[in-house]
């Protein structure tokens, strides 16, 4: 990968021995293995067992939970973050593994659409739960720094499965949760 950064540059002008840039390519691919550390996890893995009996019925939420990610258009970055709900079904998910369920799936070359479709179904599928809901609201560097170049727009989205997407009472809960 270090060569391919180094033919980037060069292939921009810039001159790789410049004192600035001698070392830019190896940096540069060591931090977009890091951006892209996802595609080195499972959900196994990153859950590690981590579901506990609960007599709980009412629902979980996690709430803004800061995601980065890379846009799989322009490898560019997206910056948000997610709302994670769920209503359990006799056991819950670790605290934390919410939050390393949507690392795992954000530091892949995604679009928000599917990002926040495979939080949703990766928590219905690990917890069994009656319903998730995942909101995920994001800046996307692609139409801040190029393009259009709007700086404050702000894109949200969503998945509502299960209960969240049969009952409007639920659905209705977490919306007003989240806000």
């Amino acid at each position: 990968m270090k060569e391919h950064f180094a033919n980037i540059i060069s292939s921009i002008g810039e001159d790789l021995n410049r004192p600035g840039l001698q070392d830019t390519p190896e940096r540069a691919a060591k931090a977009f293995q890091f951006l892209t550390r996802g595609y080195q996890q499972t959900l196994d893995e990153v859950v590690n067992g981590a579901l506990f009996p609960s007599d709980s019925s009412e629902m979980i939420l996690v709430k803004d939970i800061e995601l980065y990610s890379m846009c799989e258009h322009h490898l560019l970055p997206f910056i948000g973050k997610a709302h994670v709900a769920y209503i359990p079904t006799g056991k819950v998910l670790g605290l934390s593994k919410v939050a390393r369920i949507v690392d795992m799936y954000a530091r892949r070359l995604q679009i928000q659409e599917q990002l926040t479709t495979q939080i949703a179904e990766s928590v219905l599928k690990i917890t069994g739960a009656s319903g998730v809901g995942v909101i995920i609201e994001a800046k996307h560097m692609c139409m801040m720094m190029r393009g259009v170049e709007k700086q404050n727009s702000l894109m949200k989205t969503s998945a509502m499965l299960g209960s969240f997407r049969s009952s409007q009472a639920t659905r209705m809960e977490f919306l007003s949760l989240v806000n």
